[in-house]
């Protein structure tokens, strides 16, 4: 009998856990810091030009945390001015995200952590420790509100940053005041205080009733102005900067009064922002009524 070769022996389907589809291809830690990049084989790990925003986010979080500090100590205008300037590196860093060209869903997810606790947990321990311990429980509850419904806001944002049906983004507005503007609008109390010596302004539950009106405009659905998306006239550009920089000057000479102006002239804007886009809407109805018509 001549000798039969053996055929390849079958291989038995190996049994697959439950759910592990879900599972990620590699688990157990890695063998080096860089084996994602390795792996990726086309350089696609963060380079020093996609670094720069995230550092300005990192330091604006530095810095409305460090007001906390500041805060314990009882300096309340170094605690305050600190997550102001949080404010402003929060502005910088997503422009220069888009000058460089390096936007990217770490920087997205970041910023919004880096909001969360520099607009919504430092001004609300900052406003407890400056006026709310005198009312302390319902004062609490007012400082718990704001930070809860800052960190709600910047989620609601996250949850829709890839949706398409966006009536007020689609129409130039905002849903919902910003958190940073939320907490601008937060301080309005200690400026005036700082600036007129009224203890009005510092009472526990006047300000726990001005805390809890902000935390509901931050979460509402109220289309707010967004300024990027201002369009002056040409007749009144050269005007408008010259404004802007007496604005800046008025900032540094007189920062406290200038901060609760452009407050108090913000939230005099907001029924301005909500005629304009009951205007846009009914205008929107009206041609989509028009172009259905015809083919009717």
């Amino acid at each position: 009998m001549s000798e039969v070769e053996p055929g390849p022996r079958k291989r038995r389907p190996s049994r697959k856990l439950p759910g592990a589809r879900y599972l990620p291809a590699r688990l157990g830690p890695k063998a080096a810091e860089d084996e994602d990049a390795r792996m990726a084989g086309d350089g696609s790990g963060l380079s020093l030009r996609a670094m720069l925003p995230n550092a300005v986010t990192a330091a604006a979080l530095c810095s409305g945390l460090t007001g906390i500090r500041f805060a314990i100590d009882g300096q309340w205008a170094f605690a305050i001015g600190l997550v102001v300037l949080a404010g402003v590196l929060d502005g910088i860093d997503g422009r220069i995200a888009r000058l460089l060209n390096a936007q990217s869903r770490f920087g997205a997810e970041l910023d919004s952590l880096a909001d969360s606790l520099s607009f919504g947990v430092a001004p609300a321990l900052i406003l407890f420790l400056w006026s709310l311990q005198g009312w302390e429980r319902f004062g609490w509850f007012a400082a718990l509100a704001f930070a809860i419904c800052c960190a709600l806001r910047l989620a609601r944002f996250n949850a829709r940053i890839d949706v398409d049906d966006q009536p007020h983004k689609s129409a130039g507005f905002l849903t919902g005041v910003p958190a940073p503007v939320g907490a601008g609008l937060a301080f309005t109390p200690f400026y005036l205080w700082l600036e007129t010596g009224h203890a009005v302004f510092r009472e526990p539950v006047f300000m726990a009733a001005w805390l809890t009106l902000i935390a509901g405009l931050m979460i509402s659905n109220m289309p707010t102005l967004s300024w990027a998306s201002l369009r002056p006239r040409r007749a009144i550009r050269l005007p408008l900067i010259a404004f802007t920089g007496l604005a800046f000057a008025a900032l540094l000479l007189e920062p406290w009064w200038t901060l609760a102006a452009i407050s108090i002239v913000y939230l005099a804007l907001m029924p301005y922002g909500l005629v304009k886009y009951a205007r846009i809407r009914r205008r929107r109805k009206a041609d989509a009524q028009g172009a259905a018509s015809p083919a009717a």
